[in-house]
């Protein structure tokens, strides 16, 4: 096994400048050090195998309610081509791991978006778009409004703007691929047990 001895440091002093010399301490090459646990690196290249597929073709199920749901439409536009980012929208919501809620959520509407998500299969991720999804928006004080739709499901990305840009929720769908590349879900599970 090969060791790395530290070089001196040159440290500087208010008056002269002199090299000081470190403690010897010897440290192994990490490429040669011995692979402690090649389950737990196992677990870790699957995830991250597992991850960047997951990330390179996530089909969002829309759940466009008012004028942010235009917004939602340009991004699948020729401008912005989402289908070469392995984006597709998907009409089923059993078919989609995202959903994007774009617009004011009602009371009455409420109870469908949580039967929308509990259909999609796990791991299942929501991107709230516009500020009348993230808070209720203009409507906030209004007795027939949800404030906010993090009430009713767990938001993972929220995409502010009245209504933003279809450049804010390419960037938030961008957020949510970062996301979904640290999600660790085989190595938690090993390393519960």
């Amino acid at each position: 096994m090969k060791l790395i001895r530290p070089a001196q440091v040159a440290r500087f002093s208010t008056s002269v400048l002199r090299a000081k010399p470190q403690l010897e301490v010897d440290r192994p090459v990490l490429s040669e050090l011995p692979l402690s646990n090649s389950l737990d690196y196992a677990f870790t290249s699957f995830d991250k195998l597992k991850n960047w597929a997951r990330k390179s073709s996530f089909w969002p199920a829309t759940f466009g309610l008012a004028c942010c749901a235009v917004e939602m439409m340009h991004v699948s536009a020729p401008r912005y081509d989402q289908d070469r980012l392995g984006i597709i929208f998907r009409a089923s919501p059993r078919q989609s791991d995202v959903m994007i809620v774009a617009g004011t959520v009602t009371n009455k509407m409420a109870p469908a978006l949580r039967q929308v998500y509990d259909q999609m299969p796990y791991p299942r991720w929501v991107i709230s778009m516009g500020s009348c999804a993230n808070g209720g928006g203009y409507y906030h004080y209004s007795y027939s409004v949800v404030r906010g739709v993090d009430r009713i499901v767990p938001v993972d990305i929220y995409v502010p703007g009245c209504p933003p840009s279809s450049e804010a929720l390419m960037y938030g769908i961008f957020r949510l691929q970062k996301k979904i590349m640290a999600h660790q879900t085989h190595r938690m599970w090993y390393r519960a047990y």
